[in-house]
């Protein structure tokens, strides 16, 4: 459930006209039809748990649905109402007021490490399949993306392997390559504990799996997909890899690079 104050809910009833029961200018089919943008079906019986007006729906809407999924429906509000010039003579700063509170639960995105699911390479299609990653998420629809999010993946390992001297064919499974990659990190000594290893090597049985859900439980094929909680698990799992891969790999770059102009010569006494 979202966690709007009790301030923030009286701001936002008090813009959008919530005390006789309305929202805006919607009409219960307008009302629907905006909701249905978002993915919620505003109309469902377990929004009418305090009432059927439009307020009520939005109030209990509220109460049951995450900080990110409100927040982007109260942004969405504020936007069409500016744009249908809904608001009238309504106060600026209530209005700003109301902006800030969608972006206070926005901030609370559902996958934590989002920004750090774009391309690594100059190519255009690695940079296509980034962007539609992440706009999965922004509509908050990740059982949507995971066949991107699957392509994504498989460019991500080549182009981190490559530089590592792993063998890369077409032919040739993602989990293999990245159990080598997992072999070169520890032979190069740039893992400092075991555990992180063993973190690391979990993720080779679970790039395995992940074939199986983009094979027959993603958008990938005609099959029935996978359902929004263990979705956005596996976007977790793989963003926070992600993240943690790319730390490691420009740390590696570093040390490589200040090894080629020699580092700091420790024998120069100053």
């Amino acid at each position: 459930m979202s966690d709007l104050s009790g301030s923030e809910r009286r701001k936002l009833e008090r813009l959008l006209g919530m005390s006789g029961g309305y929202v805006l200018n919607f009409s219960d089919r307008t009302f629907g039809d905006f909701f249905v943008e978002y993915r919620v079906e505003i109309d469902a019986e377990c929004y009418r748990a305090r009432g059927t007006s439009k307020a009520n729906r939005m109030r209990t809407f509220w109460e049951l649905e995450a900080n990110y999924v409100v927040g982007r429906v109260i942004g969405g509000l504020v936007d069409y109402a500016s744009e249908k010039q809904c608001f009238g003579d309504s106060n600026p700063v209530l209005i700003d007021d109301c902006r800030k509170i969608a972006q206070r639960l926005l901030s609370d995105q559902p996958v934590a490490e989002l920004d750090a699911l774009i391309a690594i390479a100059d190519e255009r299609d690695f940079e296509v399949v980034a962007e539609h990653v992440r706009e999965a998420i922004e509509k908050n629809q990740p059982e949507g993306g995971l066949d991107r999010l699957h392509t994504f993946v498989n460019k991500f390992i080549r182009v981190t392997c490559a530089p590592h001297g792993i063998t890369i064919t077409r032919g040739k499974p993602l989990h293999s390559v990245f159990g080598e990659y997992v072999k070169a990190l520890r032979d190069g000594g740039h893992l400092e504990s075991a555990m992180t290893e063993r973190i690391l090597k979990s993720s080779i049985s679970v790039l395995e799996a992940f074939n199986d859900v983009r094979n027959n439980k993603s958008l990938a094929h005609d099959n029935p997909i996978l359902n929004y909680e263990e979705s956005l698990l596996i976007f977790n799992h793989v963003a926070a890899s992600v993240r943690f891969i790319k730390s490691l790999e420009a740390r590696i770059k570093a040390k490589v690079t200040q090894a080629k102009h020699g580092g700091w010569d420790e024998s120069i006494l100053f």
